[in-house]
């Protein structure tokens, strides 16, 4: 990867405000923004050059002063470009709606696609404007969840906001009961031994990242219930929320078609993917 941010924009109200939030990022890490366009027919071309992206390129330069942005046009569908780009992304920002090439990204099957397959994480920025709040991690020990914590810390640090390390467990995410056969109920029925199990377990996830970034204020978070429920409630304090691509523990079902996606398509504020590393 190398120090580029990336943004989908497409003249939608959304992609313009992805903008926006990838030039923040970029900004943060010191880091350059390039704006990439798909396109499919040549007559929509010149009106984009030189009416959107050249408009949205002069906004950003005169929000961000010394911010280096470049605009890469290419012909081809969304999905394709975008996970070409994302190849040397350290970050993939797109909106929660397109238009034109774009159009399918409304949390459909492109950016389904794009963070299951994508190179790096994908920042979907939706939910409510200008979202105050910690940044919200979903916290299970997987490979993925791992790298998810390792970028929510970078950016709680980089945002000079608060973490809250958030894991989620339940009954019914459990081993089978028959996996310890020396007690063979004893996962399914001692709760207070299930509890002080998970509260190691984010404590464990926790440890290594705490050390890494000791400025970061970190609010640890036990939850007993509903995975999806529960992280979806608490999207409405935070700034950003960042998952795993795919879980297991407290996450179980961590897949792109259950929490990630229920994230993706529900959460108040905006949602960063990332895969394993």
């Amino acid at each position: 990867m190398d120090d580029t941010v990336i943004v989908g924009v497409d003249g939608s109200s959304s992609s313009l405000a992805a903008a926006d939030v990838a030039a923040e990022e970029a900004r943060l890490r010191g880091a350059r923004l390039r704006i990439v366009h798909a396109f499919a027919r040549p007559s929509d071309l010149d009106p984009m050059i030189h009416g959107v992206l050249a408009e949205t390129e002069q906004r950003l330069h005169e929000r961000f002063p010394g911010l280096e942005i470049t605009r890469t046009v290419v012909s081809g569908d969304a999905l394709t470009v975008l996970r070409t780009e994302s190849r040397h992304a350290v970050l993939t920002v797109l909106g929660r709606r397109g238009r034109s090439l774009f159009g399918d990204l409304l949390l459909g099957s492109t950016t389904m696609q794009l963070a299951t397959h994508g190179h790096g994480p994908l920042m979907v920025v939706r939910g409510r404007p200008d979202p105050q709040g910690p940044v919200l991690l979903a916290a299970d020990g997987s490979p993925a969840g791992n790298a998810a914590a390792s970028f929510a810390f970078t950016e709680a640090e980089l945002r000079g906001a608060p973490l809250t390390a958030m894991h989620v467990w339940n009954t019914w995410s459990e081993p089978t009961p028959y996996e310890e056969p020396g007690d063979p109920l004893s996962v399914v029925v001692d709760l207070d031994q299930l509890e002080v199990r998970h509260r190691r377990l984010l404590e464990d996830v926790m440890k290594p990242w705490m050390a890494a970034h000791p400025d970061v204020i970190v609010q640890p978070r036990l939850e007993r219930g509903r995975v999806r429920q529960a992280l979806l409630e608490a999207t409405g304090e935070a700034q950003l929320v960042v998952a795993g691509a795919r879980g297991h523990g407290g996450v179980t079902g961590m897949l792109l078609g259950s929490v990630s996606q229920a994230l993706l398509h529900h959460a108040e504020c905006p949602v960063t993917v990332v895969r394993a590393l």
